[in-house]
Order: C-alpha cells, then structure tokens, then sequence
C-alpha cells in the first residue's frame, strides 16, 4: 500500500453548493433510481464485507446515501443506522423503498456531507460510498466524519478515484459532460491522494482492497479507524 503523506495538507476542493448538488441529483434521481448496479458482483463483495464489519450493537451513519438501496441491506444488522443524502428527492425515494419493505432500525434523512453531522462523536461507523469525489470539499468531509465517531470507530469507504483513469476522462470527457448538465461538480484525486487525506485527518487505514469484478478498478475499498485517544 503506497501511504506517503505530503508535508502539508492537499486541498481538494470545489465550489459547488449544497443547492447546486441537490438541485443536479433531484432532477435526475427517478432515472438514477431506475439503473441497474454496473457491476453486480463487485457491489455485493463490498456489502458481504461491510456486514462483517458492522454488528447488532453498532450505531451507524451513512452519507450520500442516494435512493437507499445499499442502506436497506446494512440497517438490519445494527442497532441504529441514519442514512443521509443531499437530494430530497433520492431520500424520498429511499422512503418509499423503507415504506414497502419496513427496517426498524433505519432512518432516512435530508443532510449534506459537507456540513457538520452531529454534535457529538455518537457513531461506531460511517459510510460513505461512491460519494467521498462528489464532495464540494474533501478536507471539511473528512472533518465531519471523523467529528461524528466514536474513538475507535470505522470509516469505510468505496471511492471512484478519477485521476487514476485515463487522463482524457477528468480532462477532457467529465468537462465536456458537465457543459452539457449530464454530470455533477467532480473531485479528481488518485487512490494515493484519498489514502494521504486520510491519514492527515489521523485516521488509520486498516484494510485498502478492490471489489471491483471488470478489469481496471479505480474505486478503493478503504477501512479506515479512529484513533481511540482521539
């Protein structure tokens, strides 16, 4: 695992607001909503792994949570899981799904992950998945994040890293897409670049793997921990 950490902090930011993002995820969330899992296989190997790290006694957060299907899985094995996202229209939709097939445990909740998350560190773990680069600030994220766990707490994330792709996709295709409204404000940062602002906001990385089941993979799979002096 490459784990260099620069000497000073790497901003990765972007100047879209919490208005801007819901407003591009509400607008297409029913279609969102509609599209078939890319790679089946790799999304059920990171859901096997997160439940094995998740236990009935857990109290857990989840951000970008989007229309709630990863959430529904998860929630059943813990004890509290509160699933946000920035678009009210993907929590409604998440609603919806909760409102068919009821999980107790499990809360859906308008939030952005660039605000604060709580008040108080009150969670074992935090998720995050396919959201850390949709972000409009990497380091303010992260600082949510580990202010919302507990000493000692999971962070677990699964993060498309766009600079490890062909350079034409964050350079030339995603500029291209966003002139045209077909995709949001996006982070570019490598998998060594995530693996460095984590390990600036002191958390440690315990596991790096990658789920992914067709061919390159650019989403790490990271778990993440809080120190317990923290």
């Amino acid at each position: 695992m490459q784990s260099s950490v620069p000497s000073k902090r790497e901003q990765i930011t972007d100047t879209t607001s919490a208005a801007n993002k819901a407003r591009f995820w509400n607008k297409i969330a029913r279609k969102y909503a509609r599209d078939p899992i890319g790679d089946i296989a790799g999304y059920e190997k990171t859901l096997e792994r997160v439940q094995a790290l998740l236990a009935p006694e857990h109290e857990v957060l989840e951000i970008g949570c989007g229309t709630g299907t990863t959430a529904l899985r998860l929630a059943p094995g813990t004890r509290r899981m509160v699933a946000t996202d920035v678009s009210a229209e993907m929590v409604a939709i998440a609603c919806e799904k909760l409102a068919t097939q009821p999980v107790p445990q499990l809360t859906f909740r308008v939030a952005d992950a660039d605000a604060p998350l709580t008040t108080q560190p009150c969670f074992d773990a935090v998720l995050a998945f396919n959201v850390l680069h949709l972000v409009g600030d990497l380091e303010q994220a992260l600082s949510s994040v580990l202010h919302a766990l507990k000493p000692g707490g999971l962070f677990i994330s699964k993060t498309p890293c766009l600079n490890d792709m062909n350079p034409l996709v964050p350079r030339l295709a995603l500029p291209l897409m966003r002139a045209l409204g077909k995709a949001p404000h996006v982070l570019c940062f490598s998998s060594v670049q995530l693996e460095n602002a984590l390990a600036l906001h002191g958390l440690e990385i315990v596991s790096l793997e990658w789920h992914g089941s067709k061919g390159k993979d650019v989403r790490p799979f990271i778990v993440a921990r809080k120190p317990a002096e923290h």
